[in-house]
């Protein structure tokens, strides 16, 4: 009797691309390995468009002027419980939409890559034994992401597996495989990179390139005044990603539309080969884009970092050696120069990333997943 292909439906949300992007990477993992079939569903933006609407410009809001507010009430409600009466308000956002699509999809698993966890409490009162994983996207640990009824954890670091552990989750739930991020980062060392003269230009002598990311809305805090700045330090060849911002990316071309060393780009997916070119990064500290960096050995500058989640993990990062926070862009034009003319400090950063690193993060939690399913149909069938 041939055995139908494992169904799996992934749960992620829109505020940012990180959750989608490990969503994606999961996606891409599940489908190469085990030939499954996979559907995305962002069930806030499904089940409450208008309310998602404005969480997100809420959320995008915050981070730009408000991000002591943001930040307070993340570090306040890191510990919340998912049974507590907060926990049940958060985790109670999108089960209409949610019963209606595990009616018609009948999956065999739900993985969640955004904490808003309807699920628990509607599996209990559909009667359903449907595995339930939650792939945690950040190197910090809020509560949201912890409740008892979660089948399996797949977490950044050992400290996250233990922090969990020690708030209440089995230890054997959770395994620590390293945040989930496109195969690509993995695929190609850089000595095997491709040349991308129509992307890259070329690298000078005595010249070392320092790639800026400005997030995928280009909200990084003060990135014109970095850039005037290291546009005058002749040691650095700079590559700026602006992402979907394009004003910026219209201003920074007008700027530097004749500097020999500088390159500009919007939302690309090429990524990986940037990075490959690159010998240190200037980011926003969200989790994918950490670990791309790490996946790719960089060295990483965080400047000014949002308070909540994000600070949260440039703290991290930076009491592992793997990061430096600056808060002025004096202290950041510093941290340039530093890893420039001493290359014994980034050794030392890189040295610390290889501890940091994890190899394909989504193929691990993609073939631990699969095997759980294995085991739950043999279960089934002895049974």
């Amino acid at each position: 009797m041939e055995v139908s292909a494992p169904k799996i439906l992934i749960l992620y949300a829109s505020y940012g691309e990180g959750h989608v992007q490990a969503a994606r990477a999961i996606m891409d993992s599940l489908r190469r390995l085990g030939h499954c079939e996979v559907q995305l569903l962002d069930l806030m933006a499904e089940s409450h468009p208008w309310l998602n609407g404005l969480t997100k410009f809420v959320y995008m809001q915050s981070f730009k002027t408000i991000p002591q507010l943001y930040g307070w009430v993340y570090n306040v409600t890191r510990g919340m419980q998912a049974k507590s009466a907060f926990g049940h308000v958060l985790h109670s956002f999108g089960m209409r939409q949610l019963a209606l699509t595990l009616k018609k999809e009948r999956p065999d698993l739900v993985i969640h890559t955004f904490p808003q966890l309807a699920l628990p409490a509607l599996r209990r009162k559909m009667g359903m034994n449907l595995p339930i994983v939650n792939v945690v996207t950040d190197f910090d640990l809020h509560g949201r992401w912890l409740h008892p009824d979660i089948d399996r954890y797949y977490v950044a670091t050992e400290d996250l597996q233990q922090e969990a552990a020690q708030r209440g989750i089995p230890i054997e739930r959770i395994a620590a495989t390293g945040i989930p991020i496109h195969a690509s980062f993995y695929n190609l060392s850089a000595s095997e990179s491709p040349d991308h003269p129509q992307i890259i230009p070329p690298l000078q002598a005595e010249t070392t390139t320092l790639l800026i990311m400005a997030g995928a809305y280009g909200v990084l805090s003060g990135i014109l005044e970095i850039c005037r700045h290291l546009s005058q330090l002749p040691q650095l060849r700079l590559l700026i990603v602006c992402g979907r911002n394009r004003q910026l990316k219209a201003e920074l071309d007008v700027l530097y539309a004749n500097h020999p060393h500088i390159r500009t780009y919007g939302f690309v997916d090429y990524i990986p080969e940037l990075m490959r070119a690159s010998s240190l990064v200037i980011t926003k500290p969200g989790g994918i884009t950490l670990s791309e960096s790490i996946a790719s050995g960089l060295p990483i500058l965080v400047f000014k970092p949002v308070p909540g989640q994000e600070l949260n993990n440039a703290l991290y990062l930076q009491q592992k050696g793997a990061a430096r926070i600056a808060r002025t862009t004096e202290e950041l034009i510093q941290h340039c120069l530093d890893l420039v003319s001493t290359p014994s400090l980034a050794e030392e950063m890189k040295q610390a990333i290889k501890l940091l690193r994890k190899p394909h993060p989504a193929d691990l939690i993609a073939e631990d997943i699969l095997q759980q399913l294995v085991d739950k149909r043999t279960s089934v069938r002895t049974n």
